[in-house]
């Protein structure tokens, strides 16, 4: 990566909170923007939401720019459900201005945090490619299809190189949206039952989010990509009834029970085809899924003491 610094959008979410500490870590110097000012841990952020691209270019022109890392946007299928307008004006338009802040101040490499909602319901078939035909199922799905037409767009149009990850679901510490796995967890450690009446057969690909992160960084950083499009998961298709058993093992007073059938907002999907991502960014999941349970657990028992 050329000398500059890398812009986090959504650097006070689940992802980008981890994207940044990534680089960080590394020494490089890091645009965190968010529409607050600060995180919990006490972070410094520079309140900025992505629909506002007059602030974004004002920002943009404080020091040069040499990739951005664009995590900012509503975070699931089961956030705004209501608010369909402000999904697209976050999701869509939010991402069309920063890649307008990509193209004008000569970003090298632009990072889109896309989802494996984009597919909609798949065919059981596995493993699934990148290269099928998306029908999602939610607004929330549609807009990252829009963000990566976006993307690959002005990719043709104007010669950014930008690259797409659509990453399954994140689970982890510093996750405030429904989680199911950390239901499981807090009912476990309080002391209560869970009890959900669906999922015992429904499945779910799940990712730690610091090898999210780890992606996301590997993508900003590749000196090139064959590809516009990779999908990141955990390595795992497990139902919810077998995150369950994983559960009760790490935590052996956990009483969970779970009805049968779909999750209402989610998509049955089969196992989603990793090699892309591993060929091309080198990427291979470092937590398994039992690990990655441990440690968020672990987590959550020191925040609830």
């Amino acid at each position: 990566m050329s000398d500059g610094s890398i812009i986090v959008t959504g650097a006070n979410g689940l992802i980008g909170n981890a994207v940044r500490s990534l680089l960080e870590a590394s020494g490089r110097s890091v645009v965190a923007l968010d529409r607050v000012s600060r995180t919990d841990e006490g972070k410094e952020l520079i309140d900025c939401d992505v629909t506002d691209v007059h602030r974004l270019h004002a920002i943009a022109r404080r020091q040069p720019i040499a990739g951005i890392v664009h995590c900012g946007a509503f975070s699931g299928p089961m956030v705004a459900r209501d608010n369909p307008i402000a999904m697209v004006q976050v999701n869509i338009v939010g991402t069309a201005n920063v890649l307008e802040i990509a193209r004008v101040h000569g970003v090298r490499r632009f990072v889109f945090c896309s989802s494996t909602s984009a597919f909609g319901t798949t065919d059981a078939s596995s493993p699934i490619p990148e290269d099928v035909a998306l029908f999602p199922g939610s607004v929330y799905g549609a807009s990252k299809v829009a963000g990566e037409q976006l993307v690959s767009t002005f990719s043709q149009q104007y010669g950014l190189d930008g690259v797409s990850l659509r990453l399954s679901w994140v689970f982890g510490p510093r996750r405030t949206t429904d989680c199911v796995i950390r239901t499981m967890i807090e009912d476990a450690l309080a002391r209560r039952p869970t009890r959900m009446p669906f999922g015992r057969d429904f499945p779910r690909q799940y990712i730690h989010v610091d090898d999210a992160a780890r992606a996301l960084v590997a993508a900003l950083d590749r000196p090139s990509l064959p590809r516009s499009v990779y999908t990141i998961t955990g390595g795992t298709h497990l139902t919810l009834g077998q995150i369950a058993d994983v559960v009760r093992k790490l935590l052996p007073h956990a009483d969970i029970e779970l009805g049968p059938g779909a999750d209402p907002v989610d998509e049955v999907q089969g196992r989603f085809d990793i090699s892309a991502a591993a060929r091309d960014l080198g990427f291979q999941p470092r937590f398994t899924f039992e690990q990655g349970v441990a440690q968020y657990a672990e987590w959550l028992r020191g925040r609830m003491q």
